[in-house]
């Protein structure tokens, strides 16, 4: 079941709409025209009990103000380059420098998560979803090309729900699509994640420096506080003595993925307390774990919920940081007449 319905307005007098998709189990999805980004997503407990298992605000406001990107499409590139430039193509490009002393993230000051998209519902015998739509024109943001881009979200009756990015190109471009959902299994408002207990199938993460830009190394994890390998609690070893935790406050940091770009599972997140399990299932390179080091700040989320540090998870998959920088990394370059073409699945059950 697909219901439609104003959540409000941006300062421009843009009207953001709210699609809720219902499955059969009674399990709901909530998606805004702006920025793609999932409001809500209501998942039962080992008891059938729901609980709004992301992090987000009431009002567009919030969203344009609380900070944090949550649960917004992102793009053009996801997580950050340095200096805000790369060279393709023998022509360098000065993106905006929006993160730390000089480096861009997110897309920079005006990214896909705060664009107005086109929706289109859709309805199956065993799943709903909504087809987004939006481009981005040549030269927007400094970025190279026009962008056309689409994301289908689908919710299935299996408590699945898959994001299919696509986008085509006119010019050579780079591109590194991602979604920012804030994850806390017991419910966003129930308190910090620290004990629930989180599996990445990964050797190592990307290295990165003092402004989480990465250094072309990896960083082997077996041994150390990143080894999530063995399910382990998010706050086993958040606080231990490790310069790369030192450079994320905790864990903010791109996990490299065993899978060589095959979909497959690559990590899970379980709540012991409510039985409800994550599992994320993606094609891509690298997934971003960020365990919420620095939330916070004056906007409550919903309900007045207080913003409070490591109250929630990001587990963004994603090409590493900086990667148009690091030839030895993935590619993100995007040619003119290629497809984009990438998927990723949250996958929930309990146990």
């Amino acid at each position: 079941m697909i219901t439609k319905e104003l959540f409000g307005k941006k300062p421009c007098g843009c009207e953001v709409y709210a699609y809720t998709l219902t499955n059969k189990n009674g399990a709901s999805v909530k998606i805004l025209t702006m920025g793609g980004i999932l409001q809500q997503l209501n998942i039962p407990d080992r008891d059938g009990k729901l609980a709004d298992v992301i992090c987000g605000f009431d009002t567009v406001d919030n969203y344009l103000n609380g900070g944090g990107y949550q649960g917004a499409l992102i793009g053009r590139y996801g997580n950050r380059i340095a200096n805000g430039r790369f060279t393709l193509n023998g022509v360098t490009y000065q993106l905006a420098q929006n993160s730390g002393i000089s480096n861009h993230l997110h897309g920079g000051n005006v990214g896909f998560n705060q664009k107005i998209w086109d929706a289109v519902p859709f309805e199956k015998a065993d799943e709903c979803g909504l087809i987004m739509t939006m481009t981005s024109p040549d030269g927007e943001e400094n970025y190279p090309g026009k962008l056309d881009v689409k994301v289908t979200y689908t919710f299935t009756d299996a408590n699945e729900l898959k994001i299919h990015y696509e986008a085509e190109t006119d010019k050579d471009t780079i591109v590194n699509m991602t979604n920012h959902s804030y994850f806390n299994l017991g419910g966003y408002d129930s308190g910090l994640v620290l004990d629930q207990e989180l599996w990445v199938d990964s050797d190592s993460i990307t290295e990165v420096d003092e402004n989480l830009i990465s250094t072309g190394k990896e960083y082997a994890v077996k041994g150390t506080a990143f080894d999530f390998n063995t399910p382990t609690k998010i706050g086993a070893r958040i606080e231990t003595d490790d310069v790369q935790l030192a450079f994320g406050g905790g864990y903010d940091h791109n996990y490299n993925l065993k899978t060589n770009g095959k979909s497959a599972k690559v990590a899970e997140l379980y709540d012991p307390k409510s039985g409800r399990v994550m599992s994320v299932i993606t094609d891509q390179p690298g997934v971003q774990v960020y365990a919420g080091n620095q939330m916070g700040g004056d906007v409550p989320f919903k309900g007045g919920i207080k913003q409070v540090p490591r109250s929630a998870i990001c587990l963004e998959t994603q090409h590493a940081p900086d990667s148009p920088n690091h030839p030895n990394f993935p590619t993100t370059t995007l040619k003119a007449g290629e497809k984009y073409d990438t998927t990723t699945v949250y996958a929930f059950s309990v146990r």
